[in-house]
């Protein structure tokens, strides 16, 4: 039997995420921060910086106001199994769903009509930026990320020569961290992509945040990669609020592609303090 979506369905549960995600710090961030606050010493600022950011996440959860005034842009995935049936209209609803999210919730508009040309308030936080992946197996999950702009501004993409091999990647990202992560408010989770093409790597990146926080990568080669490049961020010592100390990050992220002989992309999309993003099944 072959599910089918439908645009509506998508479009609701666009609304029902955003509502939740803009009020909600994401369960297994919160998880990892409050691992990391007992691992400190008590004398340690960094437990005083870590207890405003769960005070704010209770406060938000509890009276339903957002947990960063940087209320985001949308960005929402569709990840579908070879069995389900998907309709050419099904993002149709998602712009409505966002606008009414938006209002009902009263968050703060942050689309401009044109990056370049006009750059106008939409007045309605639209349009959400969505993408539909097709992957093996069964079911449809949609993913909805609500993204601010300190932590994407804080991001980067280069494309590095082959030859600069994971030693220049671990360059890449801890250069990124070092130069930009005390504006998007750690502790971070530190998206990592490497490989695609110069407009696929990004997506590698940004869908890496998705993941539990923590859970380790694949394969033994990357997770030990990521566990490397986590050690290392955390000594710089930027810290909470960068304010010093650790954790600068609680996970680093990887996913990696196959990619050209003669290219080594690599993308870097941090995700802050207030991570809200949704996973939710459809099939």
């Amino acid at each position: 039997m072959t599910d089918k979506l439908n645009a509506q369905a998508v479009g609701e549960a666009v609304y029902d995420a955003i509502r939740s995600c803009a009020t909600t710090l994401r369960p297994d961030y919160r998880a990892a921060l409050e691992k990391a606050q007992a691992e400190l010493p008590a004398d340690a600022r960094a437990v005083g910086v870590i207890d405003r950011i769960l005070e704010n996440a209770r406060i938000g959860e509890a009276d339903g106001v957002p947990i960063c005034q940087d209320t985001g842009s949308v960005w929402v995935c569709l990840e579908v199994g070879e069995d389900v049936a998907v309709p050419g209209n099904i993002f149709s609803q998602v712009n409505d769903a966002v606008a009414r999210a938006y209002t009902d919730g009263r968050l703060r508009m942050s689309l401009v009509r044109d990056a370049l040309f006009d750059r106008a308030n939409t007045g309605s936080n639209t349009p959400a930026f969505c993408e539909l992946k097709l992957v093996p197996g069964a079911g449809a999950t949609l993913h909805v990320l609500l993204k601010g702009g300190g932590s994407d501004n804080a991001s980067r993409v280069v494309m590095l020569a082959p030859g600069a091999g994971a030693e220049g990647v671990r360059r890449a990202v801890l250069d990124c961290v070092r130069e930009k992560a005390a504006n998007a408010c750690p502790p971070l989770v530190i998206g990592l992509g490497v490989g695609a093409t110069f407009d696929k790597v990004a997506g590698l990146a940004k869908h890496a945040l998705l993941r539990e926080v923590g859970s380790p990568a694949q394969s033994e080669a990357a997770a030990a990669f990521e566990a490397e490049l986590l050690a290392e961020v955390n000594a710089l010592g930027i810290g909470p609020g960068a304010l010093g100390g650790a954790p600068t990050a609680l996970a680093v992220h990887l996913e990696t592609a196959p990619c050209h002989i003669a290219a080594l992309p690599v993308a870097i999309n941090m995700g802050c303090c207030a991570m809200r993003s949704a996973s939710i099944s459809l099939a």
